[in-house]
C-alpha cells in the first residue's frame, strides 16, 4: 500500500519559518500573502495489504516518529496500489 503523510502545526503554534517566508515572499513582489504555514510531507509505502492494519500502523508512526503531537496534526491518505507517488 502507498501513503501520502502530511504534519503540520497547530493552530496557534508560532511558525517561524512560516512567517519568514511570507516575508520574503512580500519583498520579492507577492503582495496580499497574509500567512504561510510550514509542515512536513511524507511518502510511505507499506507491505499491508488490509486498509485497516495500514491504517492503524500510520496512526502509530505518524504518532511516535513523525510528528510530535504536542505541537502537530497529522493526517494521511492510503492510495490504490496503482497509483504512482
Amino acid at each position: 500500500m502507498k501513503a501520502k503523510v502530511y504534519v503540520t502545526l497547530k493552530e496557534g503554534v508560532l511558525d517561524p519559518q512560516g512567517k519568514t517566508i511570507r516575508h520574503a515572499l512580500n519583498n520579492i513582489g507577492f503582495q496580499g500573502v497574509n500567512e504561510v504555514r510550514m509542515g512536513k510531507y511524507f511518502e510511505i509505502r507499506l507491505d499491508d495489504q488490509d486498509q485497516e492494519a495500514a491504517s492503524e500502523k500510520l496512526k502509530r508512526i505518524c504518532h511516535e516518529m513523525l510528528s510530535n503531537p504536542v505541537i502537530e496534526n497529522y493526517r494521511f491518505e492510503i492510495l490504490p496500489e496503482k497509483v504512482d507517488l
